[in-house]
């Protein structure tokens, strides 16, 4: 049986997604809760898509993104350390990949590499922008597999315990 990648509404099935987002990520029920209000509020935004990766019928992971507005949160928070590496430009006319996971038991099988390039081939925007825990992770391996490159190192989210790279990359990424 193949995995199928295809369209998600995510709002209606947020709770699939953050069992998947918990489950690769470690987080715990109070930190889903909050996950998930904000999944819901990133849903509303104009522009906003979401695939899902399904076995069976089964949710085993998702990506989304939209068009970036540097009035959003994730900007403000990026900018200052984007700019300080002459990298704010970056901001402007990209697509940002908000989440991007695939459960532990699916992983290093192509599913999120194969979500990432779906989403952002439906992208009007020129180029990428997202963000990862800075380490070297099989995650960040696959973004720079695509074409990202890291754009700031060591940004640090407000109630987040490790730093983050932003990473970007022009559009149709690498491979696709």
């Amino acid at each position: 049986m193949d995995v199928v990648i295809g369209p998600l509404d995510l709002s209606a099935h947020v709770d699939e997604a953050l069992a998947v987002q918990a489950a690769a990520f470690g987080l715990g029920p109070d930190e889903v809760a909050v996950r998930r209000q904000i999944v819901l509020r990133h849903m509303t935004h104009r522009g906003a898509r979401a695939l899902g990766a399904t076995l069976g019928g089964t949710l085993v992971g998702f990506v989304y993104g939209m068009p970036n507005d540097r009035a959003h949160w994730w900007s403000t928070v990026v900018e200052p350390y984007l700019r300080a590496e002459g990298n704010a430009g970056w901001l402007d006319d990209s697509f940002v990949i908000t989440e991007l996971h695939v459960h532990p038991d699916h992983q290093n099988r192509g599913t999120g590499r194969a979500l990432i390039t779906a989403l952002t081939a439906g992208a009007a925007e020129p180029r990428s922008i997202l963000s990862a825990i800075d380490t070297e992770s099989p995650a960040r391996g696959l973004y720079r597999s695509l074409g990202y490159r890291d754009l700031a190192r060591r940004v640090h989210f407000p109630s987040a315990p490790k730093p983050y790279a932003v990473m970007g990359a022009p559009l149709p990424l690498r491979g696709h």
